[in-house]
């Protein structure tokens, strides 16, 4: 199975929860503003990601989402 990580970022307000829960350390916060002027969480390690989804649990903003790909059936 694969997944799909996605940070929302024009509603992300950079709280850094997500940051500090994450326990493979791969989001980080941008250094460039999103459209409500706030610095948003990116993943700046994706590869790292093994979608324990603990960050979209901690996002009050409901910014991140974690979903499962359907898989190509040939």
């Amino acid at each position: 199975m694969s997944y799909r990580h996605t940070i929302y970022t024009d509603r992300c307000k950079g709280c850094g929860l997500c940051v500090a829960v994450c326990p493979k350390q791969v989001l980080e916060i941008a250094t460039e503003l999103n459209a409500k002027g706030y610095f948003p969480a990116y993943q700046a390690r994706p590869e790292d990601c093994i979608f324990c989804s603990t960050c979209c649990i901690m996002c009050p903003d409901v910014a991140i989402s974690i979903v499962e790909l359907a898989e190509a059936t040939a």
